[in-house]
């Protein structure tokens, strides 16, 4: 039996190359069986041992591009989160409108008194009488986790903020929560301190039924990075201007001219845009 092809993991770590999982990544973005196999039969010749799995990924958006752009945006999604960097900001505001569209109030960037000093929260939530601190852990590089330190880091900081706000009038009977979100993973400790100390801890993909990526496939906020017909710069400055999602480009589409996109790409833009949000809810 001839031996596997290992593909080089973002963490430097060697994998059996899986085509049935990247089948599986294709389904998931929404290609439709036949044009998932069709992307992986084309691959396949293509694949060598030691293959990173950005490359394989890189080259698949490309094959699957030239058959379904609002797939192709979708199986990027990773990326695209990675390329709202390298500050954390417009991941903060990302995750602003993911909760907003939860149904919460959202403010972004907050300063808040605890017992001891001011603290500076990434995102304030609150719906009925729950009330969320949100703190955003944000990675512009593949590979990077949140180990243990974090959470740690994280609980102090809630248990300071929390300490006082509880004794503010009103507030004695209300639900409050920390939350940790990132757009990578945790480690195990991380995942065991959090859970145990009370966090709510959110990751690209944990909870299984409400991880980042699940959140944002089941509500449609899909990045503005995700469109590929966009340069870098222009995305960049899409981002300082204070649009965020797809959904922002179609509402605001003299945005584009703003951002400097000539007049002949913007229909090629928002095409990728309806593309992307076609089969939205």
């Amino acid at each position: 039996m001839p031996s596997p092809l290992l593909i080089t993991k973002a963490d430097g770590s060697m994998a059996p190359f899986d085509a049935e999982k990247l089948t599986a990544s294709l389904r998931r973005s929404g290609a439709d069986e036949d044009t998932a196999s069709q992307v992986v039969q084309a691959l396949l010749p293509r694949i060598v041992s030691g293959l990173t799995t950005h490359k394989l990924y890189r080259m698949a958006f490309q094959l699957l591009r030239k058959r379904s752009r609002g797939s192709a945006a979708r199986y990027r999604l990773k990326q695209a989160i990675l390329d709202l960097g390298p500050s954390g900001f417009p991941f903060e505001r990302f995750v602003g409108r993911i909760l907003e569209h939860d149904g919460y109030a959202v403010r972004v960037g907050v300063l808040v008194e605890g017992r001891c000093v001011q603290h500076e929260v990434d995102v304030v939530a609150e719906k009925g009488v729950q009330h969320f601190l949100v703190e955003c852990k944000y990675h512009n590089t593949p590979g990077r986790v949140c180990d243990v330190k974090v959470p740690l880091y994280i609980k102090a900081r809630f248990d300071d903020v929390a300490e006082r706000w509880r004794d503010l009038p009103g507030n004695g009977d209300r639900f409050t929560q920390g939350w940790l979100v990132t757009n990578t993973r945790f480690t195990a400790d991380a995942m065991r301190y959090g859970q145990c100390a009370g966090l709510r801890m959110l990751s690209w993909d944990q909870p299984a039924q409400g991880s980042l990526k699940h959140r944002i496939d089941r509500s449609g906020l899909y990045p503005l990075t995700c469109l590929s017909s966009l340069t870098k710069a222009e995305k960049e400055r899409l981002l300082a201007g204070g649009l965020v999602l797809v959904r922002d480009v179609m509402e605001r589409p003299e945005a584009l001219s703003e951002a400097m996109v000539r007049a002949p790409r913007v229909s090629e833009v928002l095409r990728d845009a309806e593309a992307l949000c076609a089969t939205l809810p």
